[in-house]
């Protein structure tokens, strides 16, 4: 009898730390999922040599943007994405690279972030001109490219309330619905293949002319005094 017990017990403490390393390793990935990595590499110190690495994850650029919305996510993934390009060793150069970007407030950021550009150090400036969400060069070797979304994968109907929220013309509750859409928005590109939602193309005969501008609208305050919706 006593045989018996100790057997169910090791068999019950056996199926208990199965189903914690099952479960454990479920929420690792699903952290992964949600909290994408980009790795780069930048100096050690201020005059120092090129040799400090770093891992940067979209939670990251959450806390330096001020959330997380549809615009930081479709940033980060669609550079992700093009780094691919620029440095098959996986590896990005933040001293070795500039980048264009969109006025989205969202995407001037994520640049900003995750490529070390700046417009004081003729390596950042933006541009609503440029046919992509942003256009991305090495500077050692020139390669360059334009990161898109994919036609069709946005929703229209997010896209449609995007543009009378940017008017102050949605409602709060409006507001509120948008949100929902845009978190929607933001799982399904986090879920999915990268190469599946964006074009990298390359350009070959890309031009750097740095422009300075400050007058773009930043959209992500202009709904900041809008009411809770009630309902």
């Amino acid at each position: 009898m006593k045989k018996l017990v100790k057997f169910t017990i090791i068999i019950l403490l056996s199926m208990f730390f199965t189903t914690c390393k099952k479960e454990e390793k479920v929420s690792t990935s699903k952290q992964v999922v949600n909290n994408p990595v980009i790795r780069v590499i930048d100096t050690d110190f201020s005059k120092g040599r090129l040799a400090l690495e770093h891992t940067i994850t979209l939670k990251d650029v959450e806390k330096f943007h001020g959330h997380l919305c549809d615009g930081v996510v479709l940033g980060f993934l669609g550079l992700k994405q093009a780094f691919k390009e620029l440095y098959p060793n996986g590896i990005i150069d933040r001293t070795n690279t500039r980048i264009v970007t969109k006025s989205s407030p969202c995407l001037t950021d994520v640049a900003a972030y995750l490529t070390g550009g700046r417009y004081q150090f003729n390596t950042y400036y933006v541009s609503n001109d440029i046919k992509g969400l942003f256009v991305v060069q090495r500077i050692d070797n020139h390669k360059t490219v334009v990161v898109n979304l994919k036609k069709g994968l946005s929703n229209p109907k997010m896209n449609q309330m995007g543009s009378l929220a940017v008017k102050g013309q949605l409602s709060a509750c409006g507001l509120d619905s948008l949100k929902v859409l845009e978190k929607e928005f933001s799982a399904f590109l986090l879920k999915t293949n990268l190469k599946e939602n964006f074009i990298i193309a390359e350009i070959t005969d890309f031009k750097w002319q740095p422009v300075l501008k400050n007058d773009f609208l930043k959209t992500d305050v202009i709904n900041k005094n809008k009411p809770q919706c009630n309902l």
